[in-house]
């Protein structure tokens, strides 16, 4: 029998690898994604996608999504403690494990299981010390589309916000640029691939900067 799962989602591709190859390992039963969103903005944190976009996303790859909402600069205490509750009420359903599509940030891993430590719960990283360069030839492969939705201008140049994440987008990162965007680089909304059922339709808007660091290439439904 399988164990119940739950999957922390982005909508980006290291999410969508990360459930990818639980699926393939069959080992779980991913119950549901949970994705954080902006409150004010009502968009996916950090990657800045509309929320119709990523219920159409969930309905797609066939997974019931829970939106968590945050506030727009939330502290890491806060953040910890809106979490603890949904993973609480999780907990008490007897699912006591969570999917994370980190790849080598050791920081953040720790972050992760000292908090599920506390609840009694656990972390599964089916992407964890994988070569990141591997990872993103292997998602291409594989068939997924995913396009950059924000970009890190402190080191990435704008122009590479709202492009296809493909072999020539690789090609024309930065030698000192993670290929996945591990570091925070970049961000992506994967709108088709093996996982999806039908293909998340969507035309870009403008790239508009935030914060004076970072470019966000807005998709409009479509």
């Amino acid at each position: 029998m399988k164990e119940k799962t739950l999957l922390s989602w982005s909508g980006g591709k290291d999410s969508a690898l990360a459930l990818y190859k639980i699926r393939k390992n069959q080992k779980y039963d991913v119950t549901s994604l949970l994705q954080t969103v902006t409150r004010s903005y009502r968009r996916s944190s950090m990657h800045g996608v509309r929320q119709i976009l990523l219920k159409q996303q969930a309905r797609s790859v066939g997974i019931p999504l829970e939106e968590i909402y945050i506030p727009k600069n939330v502290t890491s205490e806060e953040y910890a403690g809106i979490m603890r509750k949904v993973l609480e009420k999780h907990l008490a359903d007897g699912i006591s494990s969570v999917v994370f599509g980190d790849i080598f940030l050791k920081d953040v891993r720790k972050y992760r299981e000292n908090n599920l430590s506390r609840l009694g719960m656990k972390g599964v990283f089916p992407l964890w010390q994988k070569d990141s360069a591997e990872l993103a030839r292997s998602f291409i492969k594989l068939g997924f589309k995913a396009i950059t939705t924000c970009v890190d201008g402190k080191v990435l140049d704008r122009t590479f916000a709202g492009r296809q994440f493909d072999e020539r987008f690789l090609s024309e990162l930065p030698d000192d640029i993670d290929p996945s965007g591990e570091n925070g680089e970049f961000h992506s909304f994967v709108y088709d691939g093996p996982l999806f059922s039908e293909r998340i339709r969507f035309k870009k808007g403008k790239t508009v900067l935030r914060d004076d660091r970072f470019h966000y290439c807005d998709l409009l439904p479509e």
